[in-house]
């Protein structure tokens, strides 16, 4: 029987990584592989089949056996993957470069940067990288992988979205005076949720004092998240906008259900999960053009070139109160959320599977 582990270097059930490794691993269970999840760290497991990288590091090599590496960061892992023979397939999530984090966290830029030099070590030793964007997937071109595909993160949607915490929902609907906007990511400075804040500001000044911001996602920088939380304290806004942080899934849901937009500044998305969240729930998008954001959002959103404050706000506005447009913007989610449903999505893994197999034999 054909052998295909994954490898992660951080495994938490409700993250990206979780979602898609865990979809992965019954994708592969499906095709009659066996599979487990060696992983560096984990939090929240509850699957039987994720175990701790030790207990692979000293398994023999098998010539049945294939390495399956979901690279996002620079990790151990990928070094002791180099010294095997066994196949390997790249899963690549983009490492976000260290210099949109080096002026807030100096001490983990060398973790982004060993990230990116270990996927073009990991060039030579894989049979194919599979990317969830095309434009991860052109960085594992230019750095000399020999074939790259793609395929969208696999996730249900439907069950990240179907339930919501009834009391919080009640809470907010109860207390809605504007328009309401919502990011969800990591509090981390390649999210820039400090330039939401901003817009979020001149919006209120200039179109609606009673809109609301809400921004959820646990914490990854404490110094950037400190920084947000005195600007949003400097502005006057600790009435109109709540940093949520680590928040359950309910809660999220919740908001997202009350949501009148949501609003991506991010400079570096590898391909961004809550936009097709949003999608799910029905919000239309504002969303800076950078990085995979485009490509995730397609015709869902407004896709600005200019993230200052007043672009920003305008552009909310113009979502908020024209009916034509955010029908249609809402049309389009519906229209794309489709072709990245876990049945379509499952079904390109499985297949590229199927092709990386053929390759190395």
């Amino acid at each position: 029987m054909t052998t295909i582990h994954q490898f992660v270097p951080s495994y938490t059930t409700r993250s990206w990584a979780g979602v898609h490794s865990g979809n992965v691993a019954d994708v592969l269970h499906g095709m009659g592989i066996e599979s487990k999840i060696f992983v560096g760290e984990a939090r929240g497991v509850r699957r039987s089949d994720v175990h701790p990288f030790r207990d692979f590091a000293h398994e023999p090599e098998r010539t049945d056996q294939w390495l399956l590496y979901q690279l996002s960061t620079g990790s151990l892992i990928a070094d002791a993957l180099t010294t095997r023979s066994e196949p390997v397939i790249v899963n690549y999530h983009n490492v976000t470069p260290g210099s949109l984090w080096a002026a807030w966290e100096p001490f983990v830029v060398p973790e982004m940067a060993e990230g990116r030099h270990q996927m073009h070590r990991l060039a030579g030793r894989t049979v194919l990288g599979i990317s969830d964007s095309s434009y991860n997937n052109a960085e594992l071109i230019a750095a000399g992988y020999p074939r790259g595909e793609v395929c969208p993160i696999l996730a249900d949607y439907d069950d990240l979205g179907s339930h919501g915490d009834s009391a919080t929902e009640s809470r907010l609907r109860a207390t809605k005076g504007g328009a309401d906007w919502m990011f969800v990511g990591r509090v981390a400075p390649n999210k820039c949720q400090h330039q939401i804040v901003k817009a979020f500001a001149f919006y209120r000044k200039v179109y609606d004092p009673g809109a609301r911001l809400w921004l959820a996602g646990g914490s990854a920088s404490h110094a950037y998240l400190r920084a947000i939380e005195n600007l949003v304290a400097a502005l006057g806004l600790d009435d109109a906008v709540t940093i949520l942080g680590s928040a359950s899934q309910d809660i999220v849901t919740a908001h997202h259900r009350v949501a009148d937009v949501v609003v991506c500044l991010s400079d570096h998305e590898g391909f961004c999960i809550p936009l097709v969240e949003a999608m799910w729930h029905g919000i239309p998008i504002v969303a800076y053009a950078s990085s995979a954001v485009p490509e995730t959002v397609g015709d869902a959103g407004l896709l600005l070139q200019d993230k200052s404050a007043a672009v920003v706000a305008a552009a909310v506005h113009r979502v908020v109160t024209d009916g034509a447009l955010r029908m249609s913007l809402v049309e389009a989610g519906t229209k794309r959320l489709s072709e990245l449903s876990l049945d379509r999505t499952r079904a390109r893994f499985a297949e590229l599977i199927e092709m990386a197999i053929g390759a190395g034999r």
